[in-house]
């Protein structure tokens, strides 16, 4: 079957592969020059099931309405710019701010999250694919006895559907990870916990390689190519119209992140997402001691910090203003800062090399997977903050379903049907 696959980000380049490995005849359309040069360029590098906690909760409203004119704060939106869309998605997003929505939404989460991972692993052990990862697990430090409190209710939720996580004191924190030892001792970290089954890895270097190991399959990647449109009789797609020539394939694969509901409104398909502008930025380590050597995720400040070989990853905050990818200094002042106070040895943060991606968030923080209102087009999309989590998972989901497999895991949920009901 020839099948095209609808952006080379890392969810887009991992479906390719899996379709590749199955035996099709795969062609890649992506505007950049490469595979990973968009979301997944400069995230957070975390692999992270113990994230699945979704970004609609009861308390949630409140905090962004407070943090609503504080520039720098985690989470900054303005409701009073003219934007449909977003007021559209902010109301579903109202809908999912209760507790029972939050355990439900978890549950969803975690069910692709946790699957991806393992899938992840089995690739890793198959081609021996590099990216400067690292197995030791995902460290959560918190700042105060309240928050730590909070982080342990919601850690034994996570432990009952599936991810169990360590609860530690702040020694233990500085013993698993030394360089936070002059944190603990200055009492800046209260406790912590310890997922020791999460990973990190650069996201974007690994899109690279697997795109390598998948042209080694055959499959076709089509870089700077702009899509028009997708042509249709009925409920089947029959082209795909490019900027630099025209693909008929026998199926789509929708894996555009935040710039998929764009394609598929031209089709009449609705898809609840909405970017969230993520920071990061990039520094070369300069004294490996006093760098971390695990991930680690500041509960408190909303960041985290990934070790990539010889630099030090810093990612955070979240923007909900449009598909506006222009970077803004007094965002990326809070990651400078956090750094210099948590590791301030490990570097003199003289090129800091700051980014930003859009990041395509559902209401319900659980990403849109598996078939379409028409027959011949799969989704791949709405992973939010966990597409490089998600990735492997997702991918082998599409796959299985394109081969006529039940697919590994249950889809309830994580199908577009959940927003009709």
């Amino acid at each position: 079957m020839k099948v095209a696959v609808l952006g080379a980000g890392v969810v887009g380049t991992a479906t390719a592969y899996f379709l590749a490995a199955d035996g099709h005849d795969v062609v890649v359309l992506e505007r950049q020059k490469g595979a990973g040069l968009e979301t997944s360029f400069a995230n957070g590098a975390q692999i992270s099931a113990c994230h699945a906690k979704p970004w609609a909760a009861p308390d949630v409203p409140w905090q962004a309405f407070l943090w609503m004119f504080q520039p720098d704060a985690p989470l900054l939106f303005k409701p009073w710019r003219w934007d449909p869309a977003l007021w559209s998605w902010g109301m579903r997003f109202l809908r999912n701010c209760t507790s029972a929505r939050v355990r439900t939404n978890m549950d969803r989460t975690l069910r692709i999250a946790l699957y991806s991972r393992d899938v992840l692993k089995a690739l890793r052990q198959h081609t021996n694919i590099q990216y400067d990862q690292q197995i030791q697990g995902i460290l959560h430090i918190y700042r105060t006895a309240d928050e730590f409190g909070h982080g342990r209710d919601t850690a034994a939720q996570l432990a009952n559907l599936g991810l169990p996580q360590d609860i530690l004191t702040a020694e233990d924190c500085a013993r698993i990870e030394p360089a936070l030892l002059p944190a603990v001792k200055n009492g800046d970290i209260a406790g912590g916990l310890m997922s020791p089954d999460d990973e990190s890895g650069d996201a974007r270097l690994f899109a690279e390689r697997l795109a390598e190991l998948a042209v080694a399959r055959a499959p076709r990647f089509r870089y700077g190519v702009n899509l028009r449109q997708l042509d249709h009789e009925g409920q089947r797609l029959t082209r795909i119209v490019t900027d630099q020539g025209d693909e008929k394939p026998d199926a789509v694969v929708l894996a555009l992140g935040s710039y998929s509901p764009h394609l598929a409104r031209d089709l009449g398909v609705h898809l609840p997402i909405y970017p969230a502008k993520g920071y990061s930025i990039t520094a070369e380590i300069e004294n490996a001691d006093a760098a971390p050597t695990i991930s680690i995720t500041d509960e408190t400040r909303f960041m985290v910090f990934s070790r990539l070989g010889n630099r030090l990853r810093v990612a955070g905050t979240a923007e909900l203003t449009g598909w506006d990818t222009s970077l803004d200094p007094v965002r990326v002042d809070p990651l400078v800062r956090n750094v210099k106070s948590l590791f301030p040895d490990a570097s003199s943060y003289r090129e800091i090399n700051a980014w930003c991606g859009l990041r395509p968030a559902t209401p319900d923080s659980v990403p849109i997977l598996g078939k379409s209102p028409y027959e011949n087009l799969f989704l791949n999309t709405g992973h939010g903050t966990l597409g490089w989590t998600m990735a492997c998972g997702s991918a082998r989901v599409i796959a299985d379903l394109l081969n006529g497999r039940t697919p590994e895991i249950d889809l309830e949920g994580l199908e577009l049907e959940r927003f009709r009901a």
